[in-house]
């Protein structure tokens, strides 16, 4: 009896055995795969050719090697070209590009850039702050809680989305590039985010463990570390300066010493926070709805943004609007796909990697969503569109990798790239129509902070 069960107990540890290795790559399969390349003149060529070069170079389609069409119907008026360098600052860029092309359309200035090295200052001291507060008000939670592993691997960054500009903005004001220059460390923000996420996540284990009564004190005080560890980097945002202003033909108009919000004031006025709609094409997501993201804010005393999901004709239809009115627009996409950088230009036809691999991709854009190939990297300035029949053909967008890069500083975009790869957008209301207006009176739906398609925009 005894050597039965030990018969049987052994079959089992070998059944479950084999049901373990069952998913695993056996000798015959191997010898399967291995039969399955054929390893020809034309596979060794090409094995030969990417010893050599990248799969970039050698996809690279020989018919769309010209520069492709610059011509545009409708463009909005910009000078100049910013260089947001080795940050993820492209939110921030995007935001103040934005605004500056309203300030020298309407003032007649010649190259005008605001500061964006000001509001970064203010956007790290406020991302401290909202991660200490977070932590404070989940410190009854577990460590492994899903919010609360988020909340101490994401403690800062320097990516981000519109919400960041808004907020910023109404709370700060903005200077000129002149009244707070870039320095190193805003350039090149990886040490400090280092630095800094560490400080935080400390700072954050301490405050799990800090009694109710003395909680805000403590958090004071790391907040006066984060002050001066940016004050130290990035330097310390002036209360006041005097800016004097010549117009587009180098004239002197005028010198005035300002506050950063009577800047702001006097040369935008406008209500960032509610005068804008932010909405998006996501096909994973029901059309029509609004949805809000669960701390996708820069500041603790912001407010979620929220966003409005929509096929894309709606949203072709209010880029149209816009830019024909001379505004330009937030736009943000995943921008490393079918890119040619040196011409400036994507495309969906610049790369054959089907005809060079032997393979066949054929996700749509919601399967790439899904599984997570494709999404939202990177925040632009949309300043054109070509219109012909009625259709839009192309755009046009001003990035922020440099007078130098691509086309002039800006990328240009088929429609059909446009349609697979563009994600948000953000417009002003009077450009948006009554009936997208009226969804977003609805109730949002609250998305958790992990969501795929809001990650910061770099």
């Amino acid at each position: 009896m005894r050597k039965l069960v030990l018969l049987c107990a052994a079959a089992l540890v070998c059944a479950g055995a084999f049901a373990q290795n069952a998913g695993g790559i056996s000798p015959e399969m191997l010898e399967t795969l291995r039969s399955s390349f054929k390893g020809d003149a034309g596979d060794r060529a090409i094995q030969n050719a990417l010893n050599a070069a990248g799969i970039n170079v050698l996809a690279a389609s020989t018919e769309r090697i010209a520069m492709i069409d610059t011509h545009f119907s409708d463009e909005v008026k910009t000078v100049g070209r910013t260089d947001q360098k080795s940050s993820g600052r492209c939110w921030l860029f995007t935001g103040m590009n934005v605004l500056r092309a309203k300030i020298i359309d309407k003032y007649d200035l010649g190259q005008f850039t605001l500061s964006q090295n000001y509001l970064f200052f203010y956007d790290q001291l406020e991302k401290a702050n909202l991660f200490l507060q977070a932590v404070i008000d989940t410190r009854n939670l577990p460590m492994d809680d899903r919010k609360v592993e988020w909340l101490f691997a994401h403690p800062i960054g320097d990516g981000g989305q519109f919400t960041g500009v808004s907020n910023l903005v109404m709370k700060y004001g903005v200077v000129p590039a002149d009244a707070m220059p870039e320095t190193l460390s805003a350039n090149s923000t990886s040490q400090m985010r280092v630095q800094l996420s560490n400080l935080l996540r400390q700072d954050g284990l301490k405050l799990r463990s800090v009694g109710r009564s003395g909680i805000q004190t403590t958090k004071m005080e790391m907040l006066k570390e984060v002050y001066r560890v940016l004050a130290l980097c990035l330097g310390v945002p002036p209360t006041e300066f005097t800016w004097a202003r010549y117009d587009s033909k180098g004239k002197f108009v005028s010198e005035k010493t300002y506050t950063p919000l009577g800047f702001y004031k006097e040369f935008i006025g406008e209500d960032l926070e509610n005068n804008y709609v932010m909405v998006m094409n996501n096909p994973t997501l029901e059309y029509n709805k609004v949805y809000e993201i669960e701390y996708d804010r820069h500041v603790y005393d912001g407010q979620n943004w929220v966003y409005l999901n929509l096929p894309m004709d709606r949203i072709k239809e209010m880029a149209i609007a816009s830019i024909k009115d001379n505004t330009a627009l937030y736009f943000s996409c995943d921008v490393g796909k079918f890119l040619d950088r040196k011409r400036g230009v994507a495309d969906i036809a610049n790369f054959d990697y089907e005809s060079l691999l032997g393979v066949h991709f054929t996700m749509d854009k919601k399967e790439r969503i899904l599984t997570g190939a494709s999404g939202s990297t990177h925040a632009m300035t949309l300043i054109a569109v070509d219109i012909r029949d009625g259709k839009p053909v192309k755009w046009m967008v001003e990035n922020s990798w440099g007078a130098s890069s691509g086309y002039k500083g800006n990328i240009i975009m088929t429609d059909q790239w446009f349609d697979e790869y563009m994600f948000r957008l953000v417009v002003e209301k009077k450009y948006v129509p009554a009936d997208i207006l009226g969804l977003m009176n609805q109730k949002p739906t609250l998305l958790p902070a992990w969501d795929p398609m809001f990650e910061p925009e770099e």
